[in-house]
């Protein structure tokens, strides 16, 4: 953990620790054949995370092994030719069973989402597949997660439910005791002529009719009053969420990436990145990412993980 500690990221810390003690999980690496992405996968073994199956050319990552002295002895290796090889076979591994996350290494992100939304030998679900960003966020008591800033561009209300689900999927499995969703607008008043506005009461509806559940919405709300109680009072607003919200879910993709990189550039936060409402967790990670927020992003699937397998435990037979 002294990677961790020394970097004083204390909210990713305590997410790390947790996931240590429910034991590593094992995950299907799509094509590290990059420095940066085998030393992730192989760091976050290390710390007991994961237990990573490597899927890529098996030379190209044998060399690159040797080259940056990282010990890949006690690791499978699934040869593959190239990148789209790469996902294919990865996803075909959690698809046998074998894996119960998906990892990105140095492949493009549309190759690796290509091979688990394929129709014929994909990991859909009847779930629509959104990406939450778990953002450290400095001042700030908890982790805030922000949904959807990378994977749906302008979902529409049917699929904002399924974001908000996932969404709260997340925070529970992260061992939030009452996910505080806040549907996020310009505004804080319902107006026809701002559709984001229509949508979140509508969500919010939505959920008093029990069709989202495990969570408490409010919407629509902007940001302010969303997370600051002075901002919500003054507003006069009175919610269980105004001022409080763990989860913010953005209009669509474009706002999201604004408000998460705002976070990241300006507030000095970090963001792991998760995408859910597949068959399995899959780990989307950045080149750029720090070694921290890369441990982060296999602590969230490992917790995601170890939920879905006491869930499936309990499940009447």
């Amino acid at each position: 953990m002294e990677a961790v500690q020394a970097q004083g990221h204390e909210k990713y810390k305590h997410l790390i620790e947790r996931a240590v003690k429910a034991g590593p999980v094992t995950v299907a690496v799509a094509h590290p054949c990059d420095a940066v992405s085998l030393e992730g996968a192989v760091e976050a073994a290390r710390m007991k995370l994961i237990h990573p199956i490597l899927v890529g050319p098996q030379a190209r990552i044998r060399d690159i092994a040797a080259d940056q002295r990282l010990d890949i002895s006690g690791f499978r290796i699934v040869d593959a030719e190239h990148s789209h090889e790469s996902a294919d076979k990865a996803v075909e591994v959690v698809r046998k069973g074998e894996a119960e996350a998906l990892m990105k290494g140095s492949l493009h992100t549309d190759e690796l989402m290509g091979a688990v939304v394929s129709r014929a030998a994909g990991l859909r679900t009847a779930r629509r597949i959104s990406h939450c960003f778990v953002m450290d966020v400095p001042g700030h008591a908890h982790p805030l997660i922000i949904t959807d800033a990378a994977v749906n561009i302008a979902p529409t209300l049917e699929e904002k439910v399924d974001i908000v689900q996932n969404a709260i999927d997340l925070a529970l499995a992260l061992g939030a005791e009452e996910p505080r969703v806040a549907i996020l607008s310009a505004m804080e008043t319902v107006n026809p002529k701002v559709p984001s506005t229509i949508d979140a009461a509508a969500l919010c509806k939505m959920a008093d009719r029990g069709q989202i559940v495990g969570g408490v919405l409010d919407g629509p709300l902007a940001l302010d009053n969303a997370i600051s109680l002075e901002a919500a009072s003054v507003k006069k607003i009175v919610s269980p969420v105004a001022g409080r919200a763990n989860i913010l879910v953005v209009p669509d993709l474009e706002a999201g990436n604004m408000l998460a990189k705002s976070l990241s550039f300006l507030a000095g936060a970090d963001c792991a990145g998760i995408v859910l409402g597949a068959r399995v967790p899959i780990i989307l990670t950045s080149r750029a990412d720090s070694l921290v927020t890369r441990y982060a992003s296999c602590a969230v699937a490992a917790l995601v993980a170890a939920a879905r397998r006491a869930s499936a435990a309990v499940a009447p037979v």
